[in-house]
């Protein structure tokens, strides 16, 4: 019987009350990030801690079924990470099914047909993060509001987002970071600080920089992600949320600017584009003012957050959203300025910024908002057109396995062959967590007139992540850009150049034609060469200094109690030579043999001691200068001393004054301006324990400390410290020149080696040096000239000054961008070694640790080290 329309009205209305009051009753028995944290995300003056967040996040796990949270690892510090998935319960409830699809598609390991077929069944993948640079309070508190609201709001867009989206949520990106900040914020709030930064890195090694590291993946929080997102989840959409946005502006939302490079895949650029007009449009209609788009931030560099997606076919975005802190301000309207973002009007005619935001009352709570819009855009773009994004990022995929094949190259090789095969292997293991495919070959084979050993590496070109893969293993060529006709050039975001077997010092052979070899798919990180015993050893054993493994290995022995000297001219061992600096060893033969295994060591045992000079070696006691202006050049500093065993202090302002700086074998200064070293903060922008720099006690305390044999070593910018305050017989060839006529703003610089310079033993005679902006020396020379003539005098004594590294004299540009190189710094040194009273000042016009990246200079730190703690 059908019932009438009156009952059927009555019928329908009693199932939607119900539904809605079963809603309802669901919500509240789900905690809000309110019910833990006792105030509302983005509160004026209010943050959760770490812990408070953690706490939440599994209140909010246990409660709902929509939430799925899991721990992916921990931080340097030893914080857990944890990803959230967030969609219906059904659709967690078969993840394994989603992430099958998700993998099947974006590494193309199925047919056409079958791909079309997946895609209507599956869910679209969206990775959203928050917290990853902690100074941008706002969406490490944001995303715990973002958590509640996707899992409890019961809107028609929700429920379509839940059942056509699994939603991969990192609610804290840097979590050691985070409780260093708001401890900073809570200590100093109703102070004149209260808006000030840590004078402390926030992340423990990176700082700003843990946005610089999504291809090296030098730390914990990098790799852990990294695994997600390139070998197991493979989301089509990844979005990073930042902080701030330009100045008098709400939002930095895409396009961005020019350039994009060549190697992206056009649609991913096209999808970029897509998602910020749904921004656009979305901030727009919910009269949300203040969005801008194409500006500073470009498609070209890699090893960031949002920028390696691109290289694996998926949409990177990343949004700048203003209002960094708690703390409320007020712009005033009558102070609009007419353009903002470098000349974008404010008058809404300007086609990336049609509607601008006229000022008035800022507070936290807009920077949650924006950023929760700007994120609804993004998932309900992705539930729309799930089918659409599963497809495309499975024909990118299959385009550029295609390319392989009909443009090359067909294969790179990795030969076992190295002149440091420990390196060899970090770059095969770079690549490998990068979700590069990598083969191993089973057997000895030929490629032309080449032998490569079993144990090789062969990475095919046709794959599906083939745009990572060349565009780290290619170098870049930048296009040349000005700001304007005849103008500065306009400075790439963030670096030009960055090309990995140049900057690890590795060779690979890059094969054109198809060949013959028979290898194994390497499935996990890949381990280090065998290392081996050759020979007993009665009175030693010898260890080649061309590996940067020896080193670490050097340090432990030394610091086990054994003894180890350093060669200063080559020398037989068993049936080998090894070169100049190479070690000579007394130690332990267990824990030798066993740092043979950890690192793929080859030690030669010594029957007798050579009949060479040996210089004997104590254990390094290196200090580090750490200023209370947070420095990232010392953080990767001191990465790279505990990576490698050094026995390290931090030396602050106070300790270069006042400690007995004798006891140091080494003192490093990480590039620093000078001006940021010798005064630091002022009392205007910290307390007053934070303020001041060196000053000139520390500049004399460490003059002192050379003069009576210390080994000072400066990197970079700090050299310009030095050279002015010991006033050494050295310039800067580039000092003051201007930009239009030479600029390198972070590209790899060809550069000579005196290899038979005891700083240089174990160099390549050839190497690319991290040329970010960086120096060139002019040693200073004795003057005749005067009143226009040349004066018959005697010479002056000669400045005692060694090169030890020189840009070369031409082709200097190796990877990136160049302009004016062959003028200003062709031929001039890049490192020198200036003696100073009875020490030593060893200054480097260039960064030889940037970013743990060039570790084929990484032996220019260490010998130096080493010298001085030579007995």
């Amino acid at each position: 019987m059908i019932p009438k329309i009156a009952n059927l009205k009555t019928l329908l209305f009693s199932v939607v009350m119900t539904l809605a009051f079963t809603s309802f009753i669901v919500a509240q028995s789900i905690p809000s990030p309110k019910d833990v944290y006792g105030f509302n995300v983005g509160d004026d003056y209010q943050l959760a801690d770490y812990t408070q967040i953690e706490d939440y996040l599994t209140k909010l796990d246990n409660a709902s079924g929509r939430v799925k949270k899991i721990e992916i690892g921990e931080t340097v510090l030893g914080r857990k990470m944890y990803l959230l998935f967030i969609s219906t319960e059904e659709n967690l409830a078969q993840l394994d099914k989603w992430k099958d699809i998700s993998t099947k598609l974006a590494r193309v390991q199925v047919a056409d047909d079958e791909a079309a077929k997946l895609s209507q069944e599956g869910k679209a993948i969206v990775w959203i993060d928050g917290g990853m640079h902690s100074t941008e309070l706002a969406h490490g508190q944001m995303t715990s509001e973002l958590a509640y609201t996707l899992a409890t709001s019961e809107t028609p867009e929700m429920q379509k987002v839940r059942e056509n989206v699994i939603t991969l949520l990192m609610p804290v990106m840097n979590p050691d970071g985070l409780d260093i900040v708001v401890d900073w914020y809570r200590k100093n709030r109703d102070t004149p600080y209260e808006t000030s930064r840590p004078p402390i890195l926030y992340h423990y090694y990176m700082g700003h920089d843990n946005n610089r590291d999504w291809f090296m993946n030098t730390m914990p929080e990098t790799y852990n992600v990294t695994k997600i997102l390139y070998n197991e989840w493979y989301p089509q959409i990844v979005y990073n949320h930042h902080q701030s946005s330009p100045f008098w502006t709400k939002i930095s939302i895409p396009p961005y600017a020019d350039p994009v490079n060549p190697k992206i895949h056009p649609a991913v650029t096209a999808g970029v584009s897509e998602v910020g007009s749904a921004m656009s449009k979305r901030f727009s209609l919910e009269n949300m003012p203040g969005a801008i788009a194409d500006n500073f931030y470009t498609m070209f560099w890699n090893g960031g957050g949002r920028t390696v997606p691109y290289y694996h076919n998926m949409i990177g975005i990343l949004t700048e959203t203003g209002h960094t802190s708690p703390t409320p301000r007020f712009y005033d309207p009558e102070k609009l300025p007419k353009t903002v973002a470098g000349g974008t009007p404010t008058d809404g005619t300007d086609i990336m910024y049609p509607d601008p935001w006229k000022g008035g009352e800022s507070h936290f709570r807009d920077a949650v908002d924006y950023m929760l819009t700007a994120t609804w855009a993004v998932l309900d773009l992705a539930a729309d057109r799930k089918n659409n994004y599963l497809y495309n990022i499975y024909k990118m995929g299959a385009s550029a396995i295609e390319k392989g094949k009909t443009e090359g190259p067909f294969a790179y090789v990795i030969g076992k062959d190295q002149w440091d095969s420990f390196e060899a292997v970090n770059l095969v293991n770079v690549l490998l967590q990068g979700g590069i495919e990598i083969e191993k070959a089973t057997k000895d084979f030929t490629v032309g007139d080449t032998k490569y050993e079993k144990g090789s590496y062969v990475i095919y070109g046709g794959q599906a992540f083939r745009p990572y893969l060349l565009d780290l293993m290619e170098k870049q060529d930048y296009p040349t850009r000005f700001q304007y006709p005849g103008g500065p050039p306009d400075t790439p975001y963030d670096l030009a150049g960055w090309t990995l077997p140049l900057q690890m010092g590795i060779d690979v052979a890059k094969i054109k034609e198809p060949f013959d070899v028979s290898t194994e798919k390497v499935t996990e990180l890949a381990g280090y060469y065998e290392g081996s015993l050759n020979r007993k050893g009665s009175y030693g054993y010898a260890l080649s200094v061309n590996t940067n493994a020896s080193v670490a290995a050097i340090n432990k022995i030394l610091k086990s109690g054994g003894t180890a000297y350093k060669a200063m001219t080559p020398f037989k061992a068993g049936k080998q030579t090894l070169p100049a600096g190479s070690f000579v060893i007394q130690g332990d033969e267990a824990l030798v043999k066993s740092l043979a295994d950890e690192y793929g060591l080859e030690f030669t045992g010594l029957m007798a001691k050579p009949e060479v000079q040996l210089t004997k070696l104590h254990l390094p006691k290196v200090g580090l200068y750490k200023s209370w202006v947070a420095n990232m050049d010392e953080g990767w500093t001191r990465f790279v001393m505990d990576e490698y065993a050094f026995d390290t202090d931090t030396l602050h302002d106070v300790d270069i004054k006042t400690v007995d700086l004798s006891k140091y074998d080494a003192i490093i200064l990480p590039s620093q301006e000078e001006k940021s070293i010798l005064h630091g903060h002022t009392p205007l922008e910290m307390p007053e324990k934070f303020t001041g720099g060196i000053g000139l006690d520390g500049s004399l305390a460490l003059s002192n400390y050379v003069k009576n044999g210390g080994t000072l070593l400066a990197f970079d910018a700090a050299s310009d410290f030095v050279i002015e305050q010991f006033g050494l017989p050295l310039k800067d060839a580039v000092e003051g020149v201007d930009s239009k006529d030479f600029f390198i703003p972070g590209s790899l610089i060809k550069t000579g080696i005196d290899t038979t310079n005891p700083l240089a033993f174990g160099m390549k005679d050839t190497v690319s040096v991290s040329f970010n902006k960086s120096r060139a020396f002019i040693i200073d020379k004795q003057s005749k000239e005067g009143e226009g003539g040349k004066e018959d005098i005697k010479d002056a004594p000669k400045p005692e000054v060694e090169v030890i590294a020189t840009y070369a004299e031409k082709n200097l540009l190796m990877s990136g961008w160049a302009m004016g190189e062959n003028k200003y710094i062709a031929k001039k040194p890049a490192m020198v070694k200036a003696k100073y009273g009875k020490g030593a000042v060893i200054l480097y016009a260039f960064r030889p640790q940037f970013r743990a990246q060039p570790r084929g200079t990484y032996k220019l730190i260490f010998n130096a080290i080493y010298e001085g703690a030579s007995d």
